[in-house]
């Protein structure tokens, strides 16, 4: 199991657990965490998934994949450089701990 902890505007934290190769989307939809609405489902059609990786996993968690560029710009939140989708975020061993910042709106 991998560990993610998402942090919402206000400071609240909520870690979960979730299987190598869930989505960081995916993870937060099976335990209903606030904050994460991903629309689309995951398909990248959508910016319902805003999430901002902390700075300290920033490198872990990858590079935006081909065409998630193009979808932040439809962001309901302000989008930076550590902006992501975090349906395109894959969960693995090496991302145990992830940490990830939840925007103030997705919609």
């Amino acid at each position: 199991m991998v560990k993610v902890t998402y942090v919402a505007h206000d400071g609240a934290r909520v870690t979960v657990e979730a299987e190598p190769g869930e989505s960081v989307m995916q993870a937060a939809l099976s335990n209903d965490v606030e904050g994460i609405i991903g629309e689309c489902g995951g398909a990248m059609m959508c910016a319902t998934c805003h999430c901002y990786v902390d700075e300290a996993w920033e490198v872990g968690a990858g590079a935006r994949a081909e065409g998630e560029e193009d979808m932040l710009e439809g962001a309901a939140s302000e989008v930076t450089g550590r902006s992501r989708l975090s349906c395109q975020i894959k969960l693995a061993p090496e991302l145990d701990g992830l940490v990830v910042h939840l925007p103030e709106e997705q919609l």
